[in-house]
């Protein structure tokens, strides 16, 4: 049955005994509209996604994700699964179809002796990195504390600690899946090697992932803040910024944050998180901080679990949200030129661009080695539109996608597969590279039959 008519006639094919029956067999809510929980369930953290699913499944373990990929299999059912819930695309939840909730598996286990961590699959990295702080440990994921740890891990895992200690996904020690056959496999090194290989940045195209296990490392306090100046001096902080990042240590994950505040209007910051001993931290942003004349500079000492939540505030849920990413060949100075002259012309005060360093950790792994491909270019640029007003969508829309557009001399054929929005299948193969067939090999074997379809999708051939 087509993805249209599934949608369509859901809600027509189910009686209310069979409903129940899935009900019954949940430890968990199964909420449908009109439920107390429903409105806030179905909200993702994109204001523009508005869809409306049947029935969603808050799941309280893996038993019921089991038994809701059973019931999505058994009646033909559309699938969508939340984690988090924050990428931008809504692929989280559907109109008319089923939800698999993950947000109520808040399971969290710190074994600070082996310096691991296993999580469930509802958690944020914010509540992850606050309890392994008691024991001045830290996960790698997450620029952004409100971010899952599910989807930004499976798809790769861009955060303060890649220069360091690399991605999310290549901290990743052992999965737990529920696959589309409804079976429960355990992925690692020794075990569904092929899986866990995919798992590792392929998104969630090949089942559910209940749990993670992740190797953690030392992060007690750090030195972190961003340094801010007005858009009329970008220019200029971007080329001294270029060279500082070149020849800065891998103790410093650091990039540009391009923002409007009040009373000081567009600006360009740049932040970072130094992990490590805090003397050579001083020495190694001490030029970053003397440069120019700022008209802020937060940067102090911080444990990370703040520092890996500095720059929440700038992604408020419930905005309206556009994004455009790319990576970039070089970070010249045509390319920082388009960054200012575009940022300075933004509509909208909320939205907020990035500009992200890569390379030291990350980069030792080879491209092959796991899903994630893109290990060897030192930039990305991501362009987050927000907005309050539904009404100004079309302005907004616009601008973003004529600052991309005006980008395009300086990227190549390349993107993070978490900052896609909805683009097509091209990107999507831009997103993995040489590791596409790979992938399409994997899904043919795991979900031949595309049940989990709602992601950035690698189709199956068989």
């Amino acid at each position: 049955m087509a993805v249209q008519d599934v949608t369509v006639l859901f809600p027509l094919t189910l009686d209310d005994t069979t409903i129940e029956a899935l009900r019954t067999s949940l430890r968990g809510e199964l909420l449908r509209p009109g439920d107390d929980g429903y409105g806030a369930a179905r909200m993702v953290h994109n204001g523009m996604i508005d869809k409306h699913p049947a029935l969603i499944a808050r799941c309280a373990g893996a038993a019921d994700v089991m038994r809701s990929v059973a019931f999505a299999r058994e009646h033909h059912l559309l699938v969508s699964v939340r984690g988090g819930g924050h990428n931008v695309t809504g692929n989280a939840v559907s109109d008319g179809g089923l939800m698999i909730d993950l947000v109520p598996m808040k399971g969290l286990q710190i074994d600070p002796a082996n310096r691991t961590a296993r999580c469930q699959a509802g958690l944020t990295w914010a509540e992850v990195n606050h309890d392994a702080q008691i024991f001045d440990l830290a996960a790698t994921g997450g620029f952004v504390g409100t971010t899952g740890v599910a989807g930004l891990t499976l798809g790769g895992g861009l955060g303060w600690l890649l220069r360091k200690h690399g991605l999310a996904c290549d901290n990743l020690l052992s999965a737990d899946v529920v696959t589309a056959d409804g079976q429960f496999l355990t992925a690692n090194e020794e075990q569904n090697a092929d899986l866990f290989w995919g798992l590792r940045g392929g998104g969630g195209n090949f089942g559910v992932v209940t749990s993670f296990e992740f190797r953690l490392h030392p992060a007690g306090m750090v030195l972190a803040g961003p340094v801010i100046h007005p858009i009329a001096r970008g220019a200029e902080v971007l080329r001294f910024y270029r060279d500082f990042a070149a020849t800065a240590p891998e103790e410093l994950t650091s990039g540009a944050l391009f923002a409007t505040l009040p009373d000081v209007g567009p600006v360009v910051a740049i932040g970072f998180v130094y992990t490590g001993s805090i003397a050579d931290g001083e020495a190694a942003v001490q030029a970053l901080r003397e440069f120019g004349s700022p008209v802020a500079d937060a940067v102090q000492l911080m444990p990370y679990s703040a520092a890996q939540t500095m720059v929440d505030a700038f992604w408020p849920r419930g905005l309206q949200n556009y994004w455009k990413s790319t990576f970039l060949t070089e970070l010249s100075d045509e390319a920082i030129d388009t960054f200012v002259t575009h940022f300075a012309m933004v509509p909208s005060p909320q939205t907020v661009a990035v500009l992200e360093h890569f390379g030291g950790a990350m980069r030792r792994i080879a491209p092959e080695a796991s899903a994630f491909p893109h290990r060897q270019l030192d930039y990305d640029f991501l362009i987050t539109s927000m907005w309050t007003d539904p009404a100004e969508a079309e302005r907004n829309i616009a601008w973003t996608r004529e600052f991309w557009d005006a980008l395009q001399p300086f990227t190549p054929a390349a993107v993070y597969v978490n900052y896609l929005g909805v683009e097509g299948e091209e990107r999507v193969r831009a997103a993995y590279g040489a590791n596409y067939d790979r992938l399409v090999a994997l899904k043919n074997q795991y979900d031949p039959t595309n049940l989990f379809r709602l992601n950035q999708n690698v189709a199956p051939t068989v």
